[in-house]
């Protein structure tokens, strides 16, 4: 298992009528935290993209708990816990990073394809040697 936390601040364009967070902009966050996790484990997602290779989202799901609002600073913890499949589920736990309340929880399911091709691939070796040294077990 290999986990990232990223702080997002919410910006005043981030909320709806009714001053909360807009409901499509935790999948952005998510989006934050997962290129955040990757780029921490020395793989960057343009890296990745370098070599062939593209994350296609393919699945999505979201719990809102409660609301953030603007200038809240959110904690998006985003967790991989499964390395050689050739789909990539990501757990996402957003909480308020002041208070520790839990705002949101979700995933993202996501496919290696090959870029020239569009067609589904088994992971590429720099995304399992990066990722590989959180799996093991100490």
């Amino acid at each position: 298992m290999v986990s990232n936390k990223t702080v997002i601040r919410v910006r005043y364009a981030d909320t709806d009528k009714m001053q909360f967070v807009y409901n499509g902009k935790y999948l952005e966050y998510f989006e934050v935290g997962r290129t955040e996790l990757l780029r921490e484990r020395g793989l960057p997602y343009s890296t990745l993209e370098k070599t062939g290779y593209q994350l296609p989202l393919i699945e999505a799901g979201l719990k809102y708990k409660k609301p953030a609002v603007y200038d809240d600073l959110l904690e998006v913890e985003a967790t991989v816990r499964e390395l050689y499949s050739a789909k990539v589920h990501i757990e996402y736990i957003v909480k308020n990073a002041d208070t520790k309340d839990l705002i949101c929880e979700g995933f993202t399911t996501h496919m290696f394809i090959k870029g020239d091709t569009k067609r589904p691939a088994k992971p590429p070796k720099i995304y399992i040697d990066a990722l590989a040294p959180f799996f093991h077990k100490k």
